[in-house]
């Protein structure tokens, strides 16, 4: 059942009690039921709108996904592979960098300071861009 046929219903029901018109207390539950009847109307056009609102943003959604795989398709690594886990030789931690740190060729370790360098020489992304894998050297 909806509001507004709850709202249909609870008239009804006042309606049925043949209530004295002339009494205050009637007076005020044909108020009451006039607000729950705006209520009602109200809550349903807002459903509405939100179910289009809804149907709109699913569109969009889909056109962007569609302009995602479009331009990040032809890339050579996933957005996955930009984080890279190194071992730290000097503390032994785990630490993590980002492909802006890694692409410099160096960075500091954040466990003990120690700086690590990186060597950018070959890619071994296992995809097929055409770079020097270290593989291929051999």
């Amino acid at each position: 059942m909806t509001v507004t046929e709850k709202a249909a219903y609870l008239r009804g029901l006042a309606e049925g009690l043949d209530l004295d018109e002339k009494k205050e207390e009637t007076k005020l539950f044909k108020a009451m039921l006039d607000v729950i009847d705006d209520l009602a109307l109200t809550v349903s056009d807002l459903e509405d709108e939100l179910a289009l609102v809804t149907e709109q943003l699913d569109a969009v959604d889909e056109d962007l996904d569609e302009l995602e795989q479009f331009v990040y398709d032809d890339e050579c690594c996933d957005e996955d592979d930009d984080v890279y886990e190194v071992d730290c030789p000097a503390c032994g931690e785990t630490v993590y960098f980002d492909g802006e740190d890694i692409d410099a060729g160096f960075a500091e370790c954040p466990a003990c300071g120690e700086k690590l360098e990186f060597d950018l020489d070959g890619c071994d992304c296992g995809c097929d861009c055409g770079c020097d894998d270290e593989d291929d050297k051999d």
